[in-house]
């Protein structure tokens, strides 16, 4: 049985390339509840804002989620 959760790691991309997994993952949601970003905090948060700026009212989104400092949740939908 497929997850209902994806896992993409953003580590090493720049807003772009971030921005172009996000929508590819977002495009292929059937089956899922959320889409777990792992975006890392080491080296600066400057993708944790990409993703607070361009997915927290996103109407495709229930709710944006910070799992830790380095992971956030989209959350597409209730699991039930």
């Amino acid at each position: 049985m497929p997850s209902a959760m994806k896992e993409i790691d953003l580590h090493g991309l720049n807003r772009y390339q971030a921005q172009i997994k996000i929508e590819a993952a977002l495009k292929h949601v059937y089956g899922l509840y959320r889409i777990r970003l792992i975006h890392g905090y080491h080296h600066g948060d400057s993708l944790q804002k990409f993703i607070e700026e361009n997915y927290s009212h996103d109407p495709r989104i229930l709710r944006l989620e910070r799992v830790s400092p380095g992971v956030s949740d989209l959350v597409l939908r209730e699991l039930l």
